[in-house]
């Protein structure tokens, strides 16, 4: 009789089947077993049957990862941190012991890849505004490539229609604070203690020192620096320097710029439309904004694109809805 109907051994086709069945499973059962060899799971660690892993992912003890989250590849949990409600880890994103990354919310918590979350730092949680109506849906999106260090806080938005947003490339420093709303490019630094009300918006390469404030609805420009101990209570243009218990204008971030690789020809340029604007040696100059005109239309000063820009964000900072630049202060040196 035919072979299609025996086994090479003369056993029944039903006998046959079975044991091809058999090895059809077995590949499969020791293909799941390898994925899963690629992954670490400490046993002491509750990880909901939901939850999305991938490939590499590392759990250490007394962590939890709830229904809806979604890691990565090569992700690594250290002892005792968490990830909580809609929250989605890119790949190789780190979480050091203690780290909360999402709330049981309406909503979504969303981080890019490469991202380190210090000890403690606690993550699109509620945030602290009394607008916020408990059911509403918020958010928060973190980009790629970011340092958050120990005991930062970032809140998600107050508003359905909002968002908190974090770019890429940022180091937040230990015990800093990032309010609802609060919109943050790239390769900012933010030193230890800086604390942003909501919706404060920080463009990018901007710098601050330790122990700052920032009053909510603020703006803080590109490549500007913050002095140690300020509050700002007012906007911060591009490219100058704040400080003080009321932070002023102190002239520009030379140093900043530099190491940022402005030209010297765009540095001097920039000094040049500073003084016009802030320290006019005419007293027939007229007001801020006649100074700004002065400025663009400067046969010089105008050609540069950085000069531009300058004008541009101080003269923004006066618009409708907007709290003004801080205060200038007459002993500026820039």
């Amino acid at each position: 009789m035919s072979s299609l109907f025996f086994s090479s051994s003369r056993r029944p086709l039903s006998v046959a089947l079975r044991r091809f069945s058999l090895c059809r499973f077995s590949s499969i059962v020791t293909y799941a077993t390898e994925e899963e060899k690629s992954r670490f799971i400490h046993p002491s660690s509750v990880v909901h049957p939901n939850a999305i892993l991938g490939e590499g992912v590392s759990i250490g003890p007394f962590c939890t990862i709830g229904p809806f989250a979604k890691l990565g590849r090569a992700c690594q949990l250290y002892p005792g941190s968490h990830i909580f409600g809609n929250t989605e880890l890119g790949d190789r994103c780190i979480l050091m012991t203690g780290a909360v990354i999402g709330d049981d919310l309406p909503g979504q918590t969303v981080v890019g890849r490469n991202n380190v979350f210090g000890h403690h730092a606690v993550i699109g949680v509620k945030c602290q505004d009394m607008k916020y109506k408990f059911g509403n849906e918020c958010f928060l999106e973190i980009g790629d490539n970011n340092e958050i260090r120990e005991h930062v806080s970032i809140h998600r938005s107050s508003i359905p229609s909002d968002k908190t947003v974090i770019g890429d490339n940022n180091l937040i420093m230990g015990s800093c604070h990032i309010a609802h709303d609060c919109k943050m490019g790239n390769n900012n630094i933010l030193a230890n203690s800086t604390l942003l009300a909501g919706h404060v918006v920080v463009e990018d390469y901007a710098h601050t020192a330790g122990g700052i404030v920032v009053h909510q609805f603020c703006r803080i420009g590109s490549y500007s620096f913050i002095g140690g101990g300020s509050v700002v209570s007012q906007d911060v243009p591009k490219y100058i320097i704040v400080s003080g218990e009321r932070a002023e204008l102190r002239g520009l971030n030379l140093e900043g710029l530099r190491r940022r690789g402005f030209s010297a020809v765009e540095i001097k340029s920039l000094r040049a439309a500073y003084r016009k604007i802030f320290m006019p040696t005419d007293t027939s100059s007229g007001n801020i904004e006649d100074r700004l005109s002065q400025v663009e239309q400067h046969e010089d000063l105008g050609l540069f694109p950085a000069v531009s820009s300058m004008v541009q964000s101080i003269r923004d900072s006066f618009a409708e809805n907007r709290r003004g630049i801080c205060k200038f202060r007459s002993w500026s040196g820039s």
